[in-house]
């Protein structure tokens, strides 16, 4: 069997075989490879228990995929086996594909923290499911089945985070949710080291822990700092100011708030999702608001630019968000104006840096000055860099560490650094999708692997769409496609009107093919006089062979080809 630690890990493995009586079983179905996705299933004595369930967005070459879901086909017939669903944070790379697992079996308990559980009940509705939860706090224990789950208090770029420790008869299995060390955090909420040190002293069998900053030195940025950062911005800024951040950063937007109090300005929230997650923060009391700061979109494209503050979602660049159709020109309300100050107080996700700059860009073009991490500091991430993740490892001393959350220059860069602070590398687990990790009589090892794929949302449809559908949109949008349509008369063997040829997406010069129909006629009534029975699949594949080939010599292009061929 391949090792964990060997340069292409995973390839040669085989299913995994039945858990061993008193053994506790660890599949990732998601966030091991990518950043998203985010979702763990444990097995102990036939019952199941989900860390998270999130979503992951998709890239340019996954044209038209709204989300993708883990693939829940490997537990889909264990369904009845899930005591719980544990929720670490409200983010929708762990909280996204809830619905979707949910249509499956609605009943299924979901455990977290207030602010998140919130949040999940708002997106349950507008999939009109009526969930079981289970609401929990830092401190708290709650006994799923056999998994007895004890709550950690994490800091993280979201209020209500929290890292869970299992306890099972086979050991101790922690999990960090996404954390970070802010030592000034505005909500007051410290990553609880104690009570990481003393599961690290009654004893951690096996540590997941987040990677997305390991590649990152030193240690995170306090919060706080954005503030004055914000206050420059809104001392200089003459009119409107439009400030785009995730529609959960409940700490963010609170510093936008007091700011805009602070100038004079009324405060508007632009887009769906920012007034549902806002409003829920507001009601919990995790978002403080000034009597009369708040003002409806509509009143506050009719006030004065200077006396105007949007908070907007948008930050990724994502085409329908209310940013990114204002930076079009599309959105039917907010007009961008020259002189507009545009703040983007969040960071890149890894895949969206196209999408964003577009959005700066088409800003830019309208005269509005676009403020963003790079220009100035008003963002500081909510993952732990290397030395966090150092320090939680010489609290907690897992005997085995398992690195979640990261593609895989995050994973090996955590495995790293676990060997700096003295781990020894048969004790860390550098594992994917699909892996399957036994912890048995204390000792963990990767014991096989498990099929799975990417399940595509598109519109209302899931898992409709599949690798084939995605590579022929690939294929339109690159290369555009070229249909043909013959009629042929199988009696005589003619053909009984010209080839008919359109093209969508390929050329803007009608006489581009004027020498390919010739040869595809030629073609056609050579196959007509060979072949003693008409076969229209073969005069399609003959129209699909000869205009291909003319295509690529002539063109050096791949466009899709549709050949039609009717008989009368």
């Amino acid at each position: 069997m391949t090792t964990s630690n060997s340069p292409q890990p995973h390839l040669d493995l085989k299913a995994p075989p039945p858990l061993p009586a008193g053994g506790l079983r660890v599949m990732a179905l998601g966030g091991l490879g990518e950043i998203g996705r985010n979702m763990a299933v444990l097995e102990f004595d036939g019952q199941l228990l989900v860390i998270d369930c999130g979503v992951l967005f998709p890239e340019a070459e996954q044209p038209g995929v709204d989300l993708i879901l883990p693939d829940f086909g490997v537990i889909e017939h264990r369904l009845e086996d899930i005591a719980a669903v544990v929720l670490t944070h409200g983010h929708e790379d762990h909280i996204g594909a809830v619905p979707y697992l949910l249509r499956l079996r609605a009943d299924i308990p979901l455990v977290g923290s207030r602010f998140t559980l919130a949040l999940v009940k708002a997106k349950l509705r507008e999939h009109r499911i009526d969930p079981v939860l289970v609401e929990v706090a830092a401190g708290d224990d709650h006994l799923a089945g056999p998994f007895h789950c004890e709550f950690i208090s994490v800091n993280h770029s979201i209020p209500d985070a929290l890292a869970v420790a299992v306890h099972t008869p086979a050991g101790t299995l922690v999990h960090t949710g996404d954390f970070k060390m802010d030592q000034l955090p505005l909500d007051g909420v410290l990553t609880d080291l104690g009570a990481f040190a003393r599961l690290g002293f009654e004893g951690i069998d096996l540590l997941l822990s987040d990677s997305t900053n390991a590649e990152v030195p030193g240690f995170v940025t306090s919060e706080r700092t954005i503030g004055p950062v914000l206050d420059s911005v809104f001392e200089r800024a003459s009119q409107r100011l439009i400030v785009s951040s995730f529609a959960s950063h409940v700490h963010r937007i609170q510093q936008v708030l007091d700011c805009a109090a602070e100038h004079g300005r009324k405060v508007a929230l632009v887009g769906r999702s920012m007034v549902r997650n806002m409003g829920v923060a507001q009601d919990l009391g995790l978002l403080r608001v000034a009597p009369g700061l708040m003002v409806k979109l509509d009143e506050a494209t009719a006030m004065p630019p200077e006396q105007v503050v949007l908070v907007s979602t948008g930050s990724q660049g994502e085409p329908l968000s209310a940013l990114g159709r204002m930076a079009r020109g599309e959105h039917h309300q907010v007009t961008i104006e020259a002189g507009d100050t545009i703040i983007l107080a969040s960071s890149l996700v890894p895949g969206n840096e196209t999408a964003v700059y577009k959005v700066i860009n088409g800003l830019a073009r309208l005269g509005a000055t676009v403020v963003h991490k790079e220009t100035a500091r008003v963002h500081v991430s909510g993952h732990a860099p290397a030395g966090e993740l150092r320090t939680l490892l010489n609290v907690a001393k897992p005997r085995y560490l398992m690195p979640v959350h990261g593609e895989w220059r995050h994973l090996r860069a955590h495995a790293a650094l676990a060997q700096e602070t003295g781990m020894s590398r048969d004790r860390i687990l550098l594992a994917e999708d699909g892996v399957v990790v036994d912890l048995v009589d204390g000792k963990a090892s990767i014991v096989g692997s498990v099929p799975i794929g990417n399940v595509y949302v598109d519109g209302l449809n899931v898992g409709d769409v599949g690798e084939e559908s995605l590579q022929a949109r690939r294929i339109l949008g690159d290369e555009g496609f070229v249909a043909l349509t013959v009629v042929i008369e199988p009696s005589t063997r003619t053909i009984v009107r010209p080839v008919h040829l359109s093209t969508r997406g390929f050329s803007d010069d009608p006489a581009a093919f004027t020498e390919a129909l010739v040869l595809v006629e030629a073609e056609l009534k050579r196959a007509l006089a060979a072949d003693d029975q008409i076969d229209a699949h073969r005069l399609s594949q003959v129209i699909r062979r000869t205009v291909g080939k003319w295509v690529s010599d002539t063109y050096r292009r791949r466009p899709m080809i549709i050949p039609t061929v009717l008989e009368v």
